[in-house]
């Protein structure tokens, strides 16, 4: 009983620390000041996961870890693969939830036997990029498609390996063109499983000065911010159902957003809710 009061006793300070960062404005323009000033270091390029390179903030990582382990998809889709850094954080998570598992129903743990995993999505898998992950003692975790997220055969591949699976995550992380954002949202968004989450990377992109993508075909007005935007009015504009038949709605969760006080992904959040759940 003490541990249980201990634990409440944690959890509303916690949940008082959040409400308050989410009101710190001085706070949370410092910690977009940071964030600048990161990305001119490239400091996302500077970790790994399991010896992969992730490129992603540290506390976006800590988001990837609590979401998972919250959620316990069976899937768990990406688009984006780059050195498969993030394919290996999420299997990673998905191996932890096998295991302890394992432990509770006191049964052995197999791995291979797992209905667990991850599915990644990239227009161009480089060769040693693949050979890496595939040689990855997770990689049974793994499936990778080469084509691009967008386009209909790919689209309807990764519905196909959707089918089988009942508790779906996503994670959004390729070409962070408004458009591409925006028809990737259409096409995968709908697998998100009631109380899940379909997370769009880089939506901080918006909130960024002009010139940080002075080199690249997104920018201000034209990023994965802007296609969420677009994408939620248009669910409230028109009823677009779920692959499960449930109407789709999701809400943005600025709890995350204010928890981590320095992300790449404001707004970028999304939690679908069914029935107000």
């Amino acid at each position: 009983m003490q541990n249980k009061e201990l634990l409440s006793e944690h959890e509303k300070r916690v949940e008082d620390n959040i409400f308050n960062i989410g009101k710190d404005d001085v706070f949370l323009q410092a910690g977009q000041k940071w964030l600048e000033f990161a990305i001119k270091h490239e400091y996302a390029q500077n970790f790994t996961w399991l010896g992969r390179p992730i490129i992603q903030l540290p506390q976006d990582t800590y988001a990837i870890q609590e979401l998972i382990w919250t959620c316990k998809p069976d899937l768990v889709i990406e688009t984006g693969i780059a050195h498969g850094g993030s394919l290996i954080l999420s299997a990673s998570i998905l191996a932890m939830l096998d295991y302890c598992e394992a432990v509770e129903n006191k049964q052995p743990l197999i791995p291979e036997a797992s209905h667990r995993k991850v599915l990644g999505i990239d227009i161009d898998i480089r060769a040693h990029n693949r050979t890496a992950i595939e040689a990855h003692p997770l990689s049974h975790k793994i499936e990778m498609i080469e084509g691009s997220s967008i386009s209909d055969d790919i689209i309807k591949q990764v519905h196909d390996v959707a089918k089988n699976h009942h508790n779906i995550l996503i994670f959004l992380d390729s070409n962070h063109t408004h458009e591409h954002v925006l028809a990737e949202l259409k096409a995968y968004a709908p697998l998100t499983s009631n109380s899940s989450y379909c997370v769009v990377w880089d939506s901080g992109i918006e909130d960024l000065p002009e010139s940080f993508c002075d080199d690249r075909p997104w920018g201000k007005n034209n990023n994965p911010k802007t296609a969420v935007w677009e994408y939620l009015n248009e669910l409230k504009q028109t009823d677009v159902r779920g692959v499960d038949g449930e109407l789709l709605h999701f809400e943005i969760d600025k709890n995350i957003e204010h928890k981590l006080a320095v992300t790449a992904s404001p707004d970028g959040f999304l939690k679908r809710i069914v029935n107000g759940k």
